[in-house]
């Protein structure tokens, strides 16, 4: 079975692809600390959903590469999952800063 792309990895791959559409499919995954299989196949669902689109450069070495560029749908996405975002990494933080206190209070 297989799992699917966390809301993380889409609005990673959406925040990396807004400030360098340039970057390749390895590229991006080595960034973000993901395999290669996951950023083709949140690429491939991003295309799909219409959030980004594809164009094709001749990068410098002359050989044929691809931009991401992302769609007005895409950075409304973009938006949309950074609310989400942040919104569970204040939780986290919270929780997190709500136990050390209740260990320093154990000490």
């Amino acid at each position: 079975m297989v799992k699917p792309i966390s809301e993380d990895v889409h609005f990673r791959v959406l925040r990396v692809l807004n400030d360098r559409p340039g970057l390749s499919q390895r590229e991006i995954a080595q960034e973000l600390g993901v395999s290669l299989g996951a950023v083709n196949y949140c690429l491939r669902a991003l295309v799909e959903k219409g959030q980004i689109k594809v164009q094709n450069f001749r990068a410098s070495d002359n050989k044929l590469r691809y931009a991401y560029i992302l769609t007005p749908r895409g950075m409304a996405q973009k938006a949309q999952l950074t609310g989400a975002f942040l919104k569970r990494k204040i939780a986290e933080y919270e929780a997190l800063k709500a136990e050390i206190e209740a260990v320093k209070n154990e000490m």
